[in-house]
């Protein structure tokens, strides 16, 4: 392998190669509306845009109908952007709201969602431009391509199977693995192969970066996933974490990297 292409290639699922922001609205609301009865059944039509651009914020599934309420509650979305895990302490304390009843709320809504229609939860569903056709391409190559997300197994299968690509089972890492992404990545750079990782959260990749037996994992920040201007800005002060481009992403190898950082 040449020293500018990696032996196995890691990548995120939501966020890099696929934009999920329409199904992690319709099932917010729906969750939203059995929690707090609103009294119309549609969302403001000004809704779902702040939404999409907070989703950033969110760290854990369960959080995205706090995010919902917050907007309701007229907190400003510079306060929620900068002080999110206040604000979502907040809204628990103050309307007695439990993360494990909110995740459990959140996944039924999903699931009911999706055994009434999965093909309508699935056209919910969009793959970004040109990603499709890059992993196509590197399923010809010796190169090992594996994801891990947070998302269902079964789900990750299904939607790349639509676009034609078919996985083998144990390249995905999913929901069921339950292991933070530093630690899949662990036992992926065993095999001495030159490992690279792109996810669209920064702290995940700073998380990764503090494994000191990661070093040498070439860390990305996809930047037209779920980050801010922000944290994308940070990036041109880490030596190891390298923003890339949804147009680099689609290139060879070798323009995914910009000149070598000091360290």
């Amino acid at each position: 392998m040449s020293s500018e292409t990696p032996g196995i290639l890691a990548l995120d699922f939501d966020g890099v190669l696929c934009d999920g922001l329409q199904e992690y609205f319709q099932t917010t609301w729906r969750t939203y509306r059995q929690i707090w009865m609103p009294s119309k059944s549609e969302p403001p039509e000004d809704l779902a845009p702040v939404f999409y651009r907070l989703r950033p914020v969110i760290e854990t599934g369960w959080e995205m109908p706090i995010l919902l309420r917050a907007i309701f509650l007229g907190y400003p979305e510079e306060d929620i952007l900068q002080d999110w895990p206040n604000v979502v302490q907040q809204i628990l304390e103050a309307e007695d709201l439990k993360p494990k009843t909110l995740e459990v709320t959140l996944d039924t809504q999903r699931d009911t969602w999706i055994a009434s229609d999965e093909m309508d939860w699935l056209s919910y569903h969009r793959f970004f431009p040109g990603v499709v056709d890059k992993v196509r391409s590197l399923l010809s190559t010796p190169i090992q391509l594996f994801i891990i997300t947070t998302k269902e197994e079964r789900f990750v299968r299904t939607l790349l199977q639509q676009q034609q690509i078919d996985l083998p089972q144990q390249q995905i890492y999913g929901k069921s693995t339950d292991r933070p992404k530093h630690e899949i990545l662990r036992s992926l750079s065993t095999t001495g192969e030159k490992l690279w990782f792109v996810e669209d959260r920064l702290k995940t990749l700073q998380s990764v970066q503090k494994q000191a037996d990661l070093w040498d994992v070439a860390l990305f920040l996809a930047d037209w996933g779920y980050n801010t201007q922000t944290e994308r800005d940070s990036v041109g002060d880490s030596p190891r974490i390298h923003l890339l481009s949804l147009e680099q992403f689609s290139q060879d190898f070798a323009q995914w990297r910009p000149v070598a950082k000091p360290i």
